[in-house]
């Protein structure tokens, strides 16, 4: 997996020419951040058949879909989710898409339980987050925490005490970073009972699926349509 990781970020890497972004994707993007999933779909689903924006639309579609999911717990968004990730031309998306790209892929695999393949893209993700705002940055931060933490809770003794040991050092180095960063400041130690009830960040409790519920987890905000044209 950590191949595949190396694989995408190497494609995110191409320069990407700037270009106009059709009226169906910024509707797409506009519904998306209004939490209108449905509408987001819709349109982005139309965005899609459109020259120049299909990739970036595939994106908005995949990412709706993932967000549609985490509400109502339907496997066939889930699916359909992977599905329009896998048709996405890394190298063709923008900047900021191309940071949401990775925070979908990642998503789409924490989701399924790939704990740490979804950690190393949270991570690559962070590694190009110049981009996002710092509230944003935080939340990703917030999803690869998470994402080993959970990785975590399975591992064996070992390994469970070097990955709580990558989230503690990281989150120091936030603190020294930015010293007011909320996830570092509020951060709990890793909790690594199988299937125990944790905060990630107060008023966010993360479960292990044990019933099949929809993990809940730190939102991630989508590109806004300011962020969509560099």
């Amino acid at each position: 997996m950590r191949v595949v990781v190396l694989a995408v970020a190497a494609l995110l890497a191409v320069h990407v020419a700037d270009a106009a972004e059709p009226a169906s994707l910024t509707r797409a993007r506009t519904l998306y951040n209004a939490a209108d999933y449905d509408g987001a779909i819709a349109a982005a689903a139309l965005a899609r058949t459109q020259t120049p924006g299909g990739d970036a639309a595939a994106l908005v579609e995949a990412r709706a879909r993932l967000e549609r999911f985490r509400r109502n717990a339907d496997p066939e968004d889930l699916i359909a989710a992977r599905d329009a990730l896998n048709t996405i031309r890394a190298s063709a998306l923008a900047g900021r898409d191309q940071v949401d790209f990775l925070v979908g892929l990642g998503q789409s695999l924490y989701l399924t339980d790939f704990f740490g393949a979804a950690a190393d893209l949270f991570d690559t993700a962070l590694e190009r987050s110049a981009p996002l705002p710092d509230h944003d940055r935080m939340l990703l931060l917030d999803w690869w925490a998470t994402a080993v933490d959970r990785e975590a809770q399975v591992a064996p003794s070992e390994r469970r005490a070097r990955l709580a040991a990558q989230i503690t050092t990281r989150m120091e180095d936030e603190l020294r970073r930015d010293p007011g960063s909320a996830p570092p400041m509020r951060r709990t130690p890793v909790q690594c009972r199988p299937c125990a009830r944790f905060h990630a960040a107060p008023g966010h409790c993360v479960r292990a699926r044990a019933s099949g519920d929809p993990v809940r987890v730190p939102a991630f905000p989508p590109a806004h349509a300011a962020h969509a044209r560099r």
